[in-house]
């Protein structure tokens, strides 16, 4: 079993004959957690989605968990991959447990004369416990806040036992209370799961778990440093992917940003 789970390299994705990406190199390994990080417009979620095989590069070499894209049959490879999207849209009203269990069919419901095994359904329960998310076990996707929806399409993910999981933004929306569950619960995930590798996409880093080891910084579409996190989320690197003057100061793992004086 390789440690590699993304090998990618120059890396070009062009849309309407502009770049949205240009010669970017990415490796993440077995245990790796990174951030991508950048202002709107960077690329990163089409970065993302070429991680996650549901876009495609113009140009470059792509190996995802040792599969290379043009070469293998996406929709198998998606089933090792764990999403995570706030946006995720919900066409039934189905309970956090029922939401949790899509995760095995990569559904948007509940399949029809589909019934799990009990193995899955012991998963779907450790997951949604595991997500803090026991008593609000039968309630429903309208009547749950965001950051328990969050909680939940973590705990979907997980049902697949992926080795990759991709979080596009999922702190969107959420107040402080809910955004510091969520990021708790990311940081008990990765230490359950040590052999599981990570790519978180966000605009603020204080949307960073503590658990975050590494991180790209990109601008118009072009790589401005990447490396360890310490290495990375730097006052002169992040001011110079944002354009802005900005002070970044980390404290207690976290990391925080203001307007440099």
């Amino acid at each position: 079993m390789s440690d590699t789970l993304i090998h990618a390299t120059g890396v070009r994705v062009t849309r309407s004959g502009r770049d949205l990406l240009h010669d970017v190199d990415l490796t993440v390994r077995r245990g790796e957690h990174w951030a991508l990080l950048g202002p709107n417009g960077a690329g990163k979620s089409t970065l993302l989605g070429v991680l996650g095989a549901t876009g495609h590069p113009t140009a470059g070499h792509v190996e995802l968990l040792g599969r290379q894209l043009g070469r293998v049959d996406v929709r198998e490879l998606r089933e090792h991959i764990g999403h995570v999207d706030p946006r995720h849209r919900m066409l039934s009203p189905l309970t956090v447990f029922e939401t949790v269990l899509t995760g095995v069919t990569g559904t948007t419901d509940l399949m029809m004369r589909w019934t799990p095994t009990e193995e899955q359904v012991a998963d779907a329960e450790q997951h949604v416990a595991d997500v803090g998310l026991a008593e609000r076990r039968d309630a429903r996707w309208p009547v749950l806040s965001q950051g328990e929806r969050g909680r939940t399409l973590i705990a979907r993910a997980l049902m697949a036992r992926p080795e990759l999981l991709l979080l596009d933004e999922p702190a969107t929306g959420l107040d402080v209370a809910a955004r510091e569950h969520l990021l708790e619960t990311v940081d008990a995930l990765r230490r359950r799961h040590p052999d599981l590798g990570s790519v978180m996409v966000t605009h603020h880093l204080e949307d960073l778990p503590v658990s975050t080891s590494h991180a790209m910084l990109l601008r118009d579409g072009a790589v401005v440093a990447r490396g360890t996190a310490d290495e990375v989320i730097t006052s002169s690197a992040v001011s110079h992917a944002f354009d802005f003057p900005l002070a970044v100061v980390r404290s207690a793992g976290r990391w925080h940003a203001r307007r440099a004086a």
